[in-house]
């Protein structure tokens, strides 16, 4: 059951407590005379009245070692890792994570090993179709068939038809692994043959044409727009595309390599090499 305020006070009437609430109403007035030099506010709530305070909800974080060393400029980004301790925040450099705090840093190192029976030229070859940076690496073990894919990733080949992938586990490199994965499996996927008469594979290498053809010029419109030809037009400089050859004509050089670059990808993505090559 609750009660208000006059309940309260008819009821402190017939106890003769009423010297309770002069008590109370000392004290807040002792309260205010002592805080008087404060922003402090002093308040005495009814029954079931609400009462709402507001915060400060700023935080600030302080920088520590290695990121203190050099004052940063206006605007300049300040990277390091956001450590939480009670209630202070502290931004301090990875190498400095176990000397300031409880937490420790360690590395996750990757080895996936894949029954691979092609040719090893060849799968770096199709790694260099997706990759721009796949290069050679020097390996005893794999007597020097072993390259690295984008200094993140390296591929070794094994005996007894097996390849080795290593790397050290981020986030992007989990990604090139996978890709690598995949197009790995799918080189050794064994295809059936299909004997098809040469009218209808030609018909459907014509409609396959056909379709790549639609496929690159919608991701190039997407690219650089539409204006009813392979015109590509980009902050006025303009290049001229040839679906057909994939020549790039350009007085801008950064423009027309770049038209190239892309549409070599999109061909790679829409004819990719036949399986079947070894």
């Amino acid at each position: 059951m609750l009660y208000d305020e006059q309940d309260i006070l008819r009821s402190m009437d017939k106890i003769e407590y009423l010297h309770l609430w002069n008590e109370i109403g000392r004290l807040k007035q002792k309260l205010i005379t002592q805080f008087a030099d404060r922003n402090t506010k002093i308040i005495s709530p009814k029954n079931c009245q609400s009462v709402e305070m507001y915060f400060n909800s700023e935080k600030m974080e302080k920088t520590i070692e290695r990121v203190a060393e050099k004052t940063p400029e206006v605007g300049e980004t300040v990277s390091g890792l956001l450590v939480k301790k009670a209630f202070t925040y502290q931004i301090m450099a990875l190498d400095d994570l176990h000397v300031f705090s409880q937490l420790s840093t360690t590395n996750i190192s990757q080895r996936i090993t894949i029954a691979y029976s092609g040719a090893f030229g060849v799968l770096k070859h199709r790694l260099k179709q997706i990759f721009e940076s796949v290069e050679s690496l020097p390996d005893e073990e794999s007597e020097g068939r072993a390259f690295g894919v984008h200094e993140r990733l390296t591929v070794k080949y094994e005996l007894e038809k097996h390849i080795s992938l290593h790397w050290r586990s981020d986030p992007i490199s989990d990604m090139v692994s996978d890709s690598v994965v995949a197009l790995v499996l799918n080189i050794g996927r064994e295809i059936p043959k299909v004997a098809v008469e040469s009218e209808e594979a030609t018909k459907t290498e014509e409609e396959n044409n056909y379709k790549a053809e639609k496929v690159i010029h919608a991701l190039l419109v997407s690219l650089f727009g539409e204006n009813g030809k392979l015109v590509i037009s980009v902050d006025g400089n303009v290049a001229h595309l040839d679906k057909q050859s994939g020549n790039v004509e350009s007085e801008n050089e950064s423009l027309k390599e770049r038209v190239r670059l892309a549409f070599q990808r999109i061909q790679n993505a829409v004819k990719p090499i036949p399986l079947s090559v070894s």
